[in-house]
């Protein structure tokens, strides 16, 4: 075994992780805690000998402090799953040596092509070592270079006991794809006073802000009866979901916006003509705006109903996850410590907002503020996902240079 942040990185991405947000088990998919295994023997082996996966799938450890500085407890978390969008099954990496430029043609399905007017990053590529897919599954970049990245800095404070640091925490977490990735984690076992997350994109970019997000589940009961006899009687229920869907505004779908500007996105539909469910997700960056969304979108609901009179719905809203900056602009020393590690690692920082949300959003809630530092993956969930090897080992210098920070400002 050996441990660069590449070594490790092709080992975890060909380890299928996928989690399945129709499981209603924690983890969703018990093949997430094969990878847990291996990272909790690769910690052992580090001298990590905290280090152990729990029944729910999250594993655990500690680096020990070697300063005696009280400083604060701070936290490096990954998530373990890869998105259900696209397969991760039989990931086959591929590496582009010394990228010269230019498109990326994949070799498992020429069709698939990573081309730099879609990826301008590439253009910050040139000469670095870039590992795509072959074209047939997504990468899992998302999020295994942050696990990757975190287990070779690990590494390297265990083997250099000259960099000072005060207690560090490890967390890798199950099902974060499908919204549950901290629906059972121990905070008091983990003991973390802060945290961040290694699941951004950009070399450079840290993120303390999110979406706020709501799920939103509404079923259509029309009236059914056999077709032969349906004149003036039948209300087809996929009819009225399908209305309802046609009249979405399309000027505020994710395929029309971008920046801080938030969406209404239908995501499933299933059913029959007697009863038929929708499935949508809203996304703002502001409570208001999802609350204005949510309206709206019930508002629709109601006029279209007026012409199925025997038909009804239910619409039901459930919160998935809040803005995090509102509890980290409470912390301004957690990013502010960040944006000095990414410039002692040698790059600019470059703060942002994330169109998404991250464990850290749900983190920053339940009491450990947690904003998110990049992790140099790109195209997640996708067949074109492509990550670069400098830009992970930018990811551990950050990771350390934080590590140090912490303790000298203490």
């Amino acid at each position: 075994m050996t441990d660069t942040v590449l070594d490790r990185f092709l080992r975890y991405v060909v380890i299928d992780t996928q989690s399945d947000p129709a499981s209603s088990t924690q983890p969703t998919t018990e093949k997430q805690k094969d990878l847990g295994q291996v990272l909790v023997a690769e910690l052992l082996e580090i001298g990590l000998s905290d280090a152990h996966l729990d029944e729910h799938g999250y594993v655990y450890a500690t680096i020990p402090a070697n300063t005696d500085k009280s400083v604060p407890v701070i936290c490096f978390c990954s998530h373990m799953d890869t998105a259900p969008d696209f397969t991760g099954k039989n990931v086959k990496p591929q590496m582009v040596k010394a990228y010269a430029g230019g498109d990326i043609q994949l070799p498992g399905d020429p069709s698939r092509v990573i081309r730099v007017s879609e990826h301008p990053e590439l253009k910050n590529q040139i000469g670095n070592d870039i590992v795509t897919t072959d074209g047939t599954t997504l990468l899992g970049a998302d999020d295994k270079a942050g696990l990757a990245e975190i287990m070779t800095a690990a590494q390297v404070l265990v083997d250099n006991r000259e960099i000072k640091h005060g207690p560090i925490k490890i967390l890798f977490t199950p099902d974060e794809e499908v919204g549950r990735g901290v629906n059972k984690v121990d905070l008091e076992k983990l003991g973390a006073d802060f945290a961040y997350t290694m699941d951004g994109e950009t070399a450079g970019h840290i993120e303390d802000e999110t979406f706020s997000a709501d799920s939103v589940d509404i079923v259509i009961t029309g009236v059914a009866i056999h077709p032969g006899f349906a004149k003036d009687r039948m209300e087809n229920a996929i009819k009225i979901a399908g209305a309802i869907i046609d009249r979405l505004p399309k000027e505020i779908a994710p395929e029309a916006t971008e920046g801080r500007h938030g969406f209404i996105h239908p995501t499933g539909v299933a059913g029959s003509m007697e009863k038929t469910a929708i499935s949508l997700i809203i996304r703002d960056f502001t409570n208001e705006g999802l609350t204005e969304k949510e309206a709206m979108l019930e508002a629709i609901v109601k006029d279209v109903m007026k012409a199925y009179p025997g038909s009804t719905y239910d619409f039901d809203v459930k919160e998935q996850y809040r803005n995090m900056k509102v509890v980290l602009d409470r912390h301004p020393e957690i990013v502010e410590n960040a944006v000095e590690a990414v410039r002692r690692a040698g790059m600019t920082p470059v703060r942002g907002s994330i169109r998404g949300g991250t464990d850290g959003s749900r983190l920053s809630f339940m009491g450990l503020p947690c904003p998110n530092i990049f992790a140099g993956g790109h195209a997640f969930h996708s067949p074109l996902e492509w990550i670069s090897r400098q830009d992970m080992e930018k990811a551990v210098r950050t990771i350390v240079e934080l590590a140090k920070v912490w303790e000298e400002r203490a």
